[in-house]
């Protein structure tokens, strides 16, 4: 039997890498080149931080989601895998006249759609799973489902006549 978690993100593994690297030709590169730094705003990959736990009896999943607000975040159960979909807006906010040619001096807050999902070794029982979300951090506990273990036994061969 297999006890380890597999997470399960086949475009995640090329997209991260190529955001990385734009991220970092736009830093150093390309917007240098072409403005202020002191005038740049930052746009990159928004990848909240997860832990994931394992015991005999549950899993427990936690992600890190500042800012986020519960009705912005959706949970999806399947037999073997749990799909965690969030999203954070950027703040539309009314300028008066003379903020209206403001630059940002910093601004390192990350804003977009995160989706992850993750795959477990055995199958969970998503009718008693919870989620609870408490100072930006959303707590997922899921059951595994009990399986038996097959007893082995001899089948005897019948002769026919």
């Amino acid at each position: 039997m297999k006890t380890d978690l597999i997470l399960r993100e086949p475009d995640l593994y090329f997209d991260s890498i190529h955001n990385e690297l734009n991220n970092f030709l736009r830093d150093t590169i390309i917007n240098p080149a072409f403005s202020h730094q002191l005038t740049m705003k930052k746009v990159s990959t928004w990848r909240p931080a997860i832990e994931i736990k394992q015991t005999e009896n549950d899993y427990k999943v936690k992600v890190q989601l500042p800012g986020v607000k519960k009705d912005d975040i959706d949970i999806e159960l399947d037999n073997d895998f749990m799909t965690i979909t969030a999203e954070i807006e950027e703040e539309k906010e009314e300028k008066e006249q003379k903020e209206k040619n403001a630059k940002y001096h910093t601004c390192e807050f990350r804003y977009g759609r995160y989706k992850r999902t993750i795959s477990f070794d055995q199958a969970i029982r998503s009718e008693d799973a919870k989620a609870e979300y408490k100072n930006g951090v959303l707590t997922i506990t899921l059951p595994k489902q009990q399986t038996q273990e097959a007893k082995t036994r001899k089948l005897e061969i019948q002769e026919n006549s």
